[in-house]
Formats: C-alpha cells, structure tokens, sequence
C-alpha cells in the first residue's frame, strides 16, 4: 500500500511530499482549494498544519488527500 513518508510545507499552496514508492515532489493544493471543505486551506497558517495519517496527509478539521491523489499530481 502506497503511504506517505514525509511531507512539508514549503511555499504558497505547495507541500513537498516523499512517498513510500520513492516518487518525492511537490504536490500542489491550489487547484482544490475552491471547493468545500478545501476552502480552508486558503489560509496558509492553517495549511501547514498539515500531518500524516494512515496512508494520506490531513488537517485537523477533516480535510484529507490519499496518498495516491498525491502521486498522481506529482507525475502530472
């Protein structure tokens, strides 16, 4: 099962993320953050509150990415 291994904020909307499978880059939120519950990640002090959790990344009001969502965004 492909999990994340470390993530980080690092400008703006970005978050750098290594995965278990070796694939590491940025992973960019911007294009989520209109929608719903997304919408509070437009305020950066709450992005970098971001954390690890089972397989994914999330924020402490229930917002979430799988791991895979992040792969893909990082090979586009």
């Amino acid at each position: 099962m492909l999990t994340v291994k470390e993530i980080m904020h690092v400008e703006g909307y970005k978050l750098r993320a290594k995965l278990s499978n070796g694939v590491e880059g940025i992973f960019d939120i911007s294009p989520y953050i209109e929608k719903g519950i997304f919408t509070q990640l437009k305020n950066i002090h709450y992005l970098k509150q971001v954390k690890i959790n089972f397989a994914g990344i999330c924020w402490p009001n229930g917002q979430d990415f799988s791991a895979d969502t992040i792969e893909f965004d990082i090979k586009q």
